[in-house]
């Protein structure tokens, strides 16, 4: 049998379940590909290839006992490297954690572990997640596989995960967002990427940026896949406060049940302004194929502007990342890259009377949010207003995505698939948007449409999909 590396965890499960396939074959033929090709991508920044193998076999054996039924089993799994693994350093792509050997694993992780998974390495990302271009300058930028012929980022801050799953490098990875950082590489390299509602899965183990907006979520290849590893995650986490009284969320239980009757938004003309002309096209045609579906469409008065959602969640996340991280751009020797530390910085200066108006400025926000949002089941948006750059062409005072912080600053929920390509060949997304806890949701409008399509993802071109035979 020919081995394909952009199988989904579906379709490896099925061959798995028919003996065609063993998880020690797959995790050989993953870590074969990341050997070939990550040289060129700078996916992972630690690939543990003696370990998954071992998992592996153990793996096989619970297989062929019968002791473990999990769709999950044997599964290879990409790990940002901003989540604690025990027995690996955690750096959050920075020189600055070198000496970070944490003994334990992050909530996701054992979670994810314990369902079966083998994490075959860890992931490049921007330097604390404090990005959405997936640069960084001190350990390199992950390479967007869609482009072979010059260095296009990939979207941050979870670089280094979105490229895996793209590359066919493993079939899903583990990711943070605080401001778009799952959901623009999602969109920026074809993937599916689930922004979760704060508190539906566990952040112990993961180095904070900004506590108020970080979540914890998974990139996959599908719909499905997305939601097989959500089920997996969710739960209380006893690190992590948040997740203590958490209504259930039940991923699968509805995600084939379609749109027809949804009510759902899309956005005002000024709430698009500045989105490619091919972004834009793409994004009416997936309402167009909704409404097909029998969704009902109307649009959706935000009450604020997305440059203020911008401005006002960058606020906070200054004063939140200062209060965690200033150790270490404040040392007189930090190795913390100027960029980011100027970032974190913009935090000094805003005092605790001051934070708290910006707490109370969202809260009410979110508030104005919620009654514009009466009567509206979810809401989209493009995944990104604009495709990703040459490396040599990022502007870091500009935002890569209009749409991914408002979500994290609403306290909302959003899941982002890739919904076709531009006229220069690459990938663009959709954003579905749900209110907390609705994650569930948003998973069934996103596979309505991949079902719809017969699948959304689709191998980047060129070395990569020549690759996938050998």
């Amino acid at each position: 049998m020919t081995f394909d590396p952009f199988w989904s965890i579906e379709q490896l499960s099925e061959r798995f379940a028919r003996r065609e396939l063993s998880s020690v074959e797959a995790v050989t033929e993953f870590a074969r590909r990341i050997s070939a090709l990550d040289g060129q991508l700078h996916a992972f920044c630690q690939v543990d290839e003696s370990g998954a193998l071992a998992r592996a076999r153990a793996a096989d054996e619970a297989r062929a006992n019968g002791t473990s039924t999990s769709p999950l089993l044997g599964m290879p799994l990409a790990v940002k490297d901003i989540f604690d693994q025990a027995g690996h350093g955690t750096h959050a792509g920075s020189n600055a954690l070198n000496d970070r050997f944490p003994t334990r694993s992050a909530n996701a992780v054992e979670r994810l572990e314990s369902a079966g998974m083998i994490a075959i390495g860890r992931t490049n990302m921007v330097e604390f997640a404090y990005g959405g271009w997936g640069t960084n300058p001190a350990q390199g930028a992950p390479c967007n596989p869609w482009r072979q012929d010059t260095r296009v980022v990939a979207g941050g801050s979870s670089s280094g995960s979105a490229v895996a799953i793209a590359s066919g490098f493993a079939p899903a990875a583990l990711g943070t967002d605080t401001g778009g950082s799952i959901r623009t590489p999602a969109a920026w390299c074809g993937i599916v990427g689930l922004k979760t509602s704060v508190g539906l899965v566990g952040r112990g183990g993961v180095v904070p940026l900004s506590p108020t907006h970080d979540s914890v979520g998974p990139m996959t290849r599908t719909v499905r896949d997305a939601a097989l590893l959500l089920e997996a995650m969710v739960g209380a986490d006893p690190r992590d406060v948040a997740t203590w009284y958490v209504p259930s969320v039940r991923p699968l239980a509805m995600i084939e049940d379609g749109v027809k009757g949804l009510r759902l938004g899309m956005l005002h003309e000024r709430d698009l302004a500045g989105v490619e002309p091919d972004i834009r096209m793409l994004y009416d045609r997936a309402i167009a194929d909704l409404t097909a579906l029998g969704a009902q469409f109307h649009k959706i008065a935000l009450p604020l502007s997305i440059s203020d959602y911008l401005g006002r969640g960058g606020e906070i996340m200054s004063v939140e990342s200062y209060a965690l991280l200033s150790a270490y751009v404040d040392h007189p020797d930090s190795l913390v890259d100027p960029v980011i530390a100027e970032r974190i910085s913009r935090g000094r200066d805003i005092s605790g009377p001051a934070y708290y108006r910006l707490l109370e400025t969202r809260r009410l926000a979110q508030i104005g949010f919620q009654a514009a949002a009466a009567g509206f089941d979810a809401f989209v948006t493009p995944g990104s207003h604009r495709s990703p750059v040459p490396l040599a062409e990022v502007d870091e005072s500009q935002p890569p995505n209009h749409f991914g912080r408002l979500v994290n600053y609403l306290d909302l929920a959003s899941l982002a698939v890739p919904v076709g390509l531009t006229s220069n060949g690459l990938p663009a997304g959709l954003q579905i948007v749900v209110r907390k806890f609705d994650d569930a949701l948003a998973l069934r409008i996103g596979r309505a449409l991949e079902r719809e399509r017969g699948g959304l993802f689709m191998p980047a071109p060129g070395l990569l999909r020549n690759e996938a035979k050998h």
